[in-house]
């Protein structure tokens, strides 16, 4: 598997968004350099990691928002699946999607609502994986380092081979030499190399015998990548599982610990964010109980598999992904604490008057609760009839009028009150 690539990705979409976080990357680096004299990668990480996902913050929202509503609209879509199941004539299989569309539109969302923020929040979190794998690639201070050590190797005769041997004997398997037509292996891929190494290997680079005329400039660039990727003492490039066996070999307790905190912080960051993520209510027919221990089952398992992974991969990837898991626990409080404040009955009006908007934009009439709406709702919506109707006494429209004030005191989020919305709705769309 390939990482620490100082070739750029070029996958489409992806390769755009990674060149654009790869810019907001090296903007940290610059800073920290230029202004406070800190080139530490790991530092960069951590700060990369926040500001990605503060910008992804409204996405989170909005994705939040949908599941909210869907919590409550999902009792109702049960209902009607219920109510159809079994059937696969083409008539009820109508009536179904009829229904299903109805309850939709009476909550003013569309049955896409959270994949708009997924297919955005994707090729975002694909990219920002890129940049942390291909440091190199978009932080020039990072990839400098190696200019020095890169053109002495390359003035070597058969440079190729002598280096696919080096990544050999030292069991090099992260990153591979990517090898030019003319059989020479390319600059970038000679970066990819150089940046995964560990303090050890780099020191028995320098005791390759053809590279033994510039082992000053490999200790060079040695002692400078390394205080780049130090953290905690911690090489970023170095993968925990070394630490932690090191200990057989003589090393360092105290590091080793500190290496074991990476995968356990990184299982503990993401169970705490799949317990502060809103989840998903089984109905009282236990119709969703499937789909509830399913997800139980993947929450308690990806957790554990992210740890797995941090004691395999470099500790710059294990702390991406600390971090990463931190901010999205602390962006979900404060999500959580919002939605907590937001009244469901204005969030469905605000989403209704969204969509008569969006369709006069598009000089399409107003949009209208259709009849299912009416359908589905008609037994708990009381009937407004006018004083005086035909077919009613005043005495009993005087009862159905003191019965229809009644329930416009509902409290809100009680199906009387979601019905009286349903019905507001309509008579606002009728008036345009």
């Amino acid at each position: 598997m390939e990482m620490f690539l100082a070739t750029k990705i070029s996958t489409p979409i992806i390769g755009q968004v990674s060149s654009l976080m790869g810019w907001i990357m090296n903007g940290i680096y610059m800073v920290l350099n230029n202004l406070f004299g800190i080139q530490n990668l790991a530092l960069c990480i951590i700060i990369f990691s926040i500001i990605i996902y503060l910008l992804m913050t409204p996405l989170q929202i909005q994705q939040q928002k949908f599941s909210k509503l869907s919590s409550i609209m999902n009792p109702e879509l049960q209902a009607i699946q219920k109510k159809y199941q079994g059937k696969k004539d083409q008539d009820s299989l109508t009536r179904q999607n009829e229904e299903t569309q109805a309850v939709y539109q009476k909550y003013g969302v569309s049955p896409t609502g959270s994949c708009l923020q997924l297919l955005i929040q994707f090729p975002v979190l694909m990219a920002l994986w890129q940049v942390i794998y291909r440091i190199p690639a978009y932080v020039g201070g990072v990839k400098d380092v190696f200019a020095d050590v890169v053109a002495k190797i390359v003035s070597v005769e058969g440079y190729t081979n002598i280096l696919q041997t080096f990544m050999t004997d030292n069991r090099i398997q992260r990153v591979a030499l990517t090898v030019l037509e003319d059989g020479t292996a390319s600059s970038n891929s000679i970066v990819d190399c150089l940046y995964s190494l560990s303090p050890n290997q780099w020191t028995k680079l320098a005791e390759v015998a053809e590279f033994s005329g510039f082992s000053d400039t490999i200790g060079t660039a040695s002692a400078n990548i390394s205080r780049m990727q130090n953290f905690f003492g911690l090489n970023i490039a170095e993968q925990p599982l070394n630490y932690i066996t090191g200990i057989f070999a003589g090393g360092s307790i105290l590091l080793a610990i500190v290496a074991l905190l990476i995968p356990v912080l990184s299982w503990l960051t993401q169970r705490l964010n799949l317990m502060l993520m809103p989840q998903a209510q089984s109905s009282a027919s236990g119709a969703n109980d499937s789909v509830a221990s399913s997800m139980k089952t993947m929450n308690n398992v990806m957790p554990i598999v992210s740890a797995v992974f941090c004691f395999t991969f470099p500790v710059g990837m294990g702390i991406y992904w600390v971090m990463s898991s931190v901010v999205r626990s602390i962006q979900q409080v404060v999500i959580n604490k919002h939605l907590d404040k937001i009244d469901i009955d204005k969030l469905i009006n605000a989403n209704m008057d969204k969509i008569a908007k969006k369709r006069e934009k598009e000089g399409l009439p107003a949009s209208k609760i259709t009849t299912q709406a009416h359908q589905n709702v008609r037994n708990i919506n009381t009937v407004r009839v006018e004083k005086g109707s035909s077919g009613h006494t005043d005495e009993n429209a005087g009862k159905i009028e003191q019965a229809y004030e009644t329930s416009r005191k509902a409290a809100p989020g009680s199906i009387t009150a979601k019905a009286n919305m349903v019905r507001d709705f309509d008579e606002r769309n009728k008036k345009k």
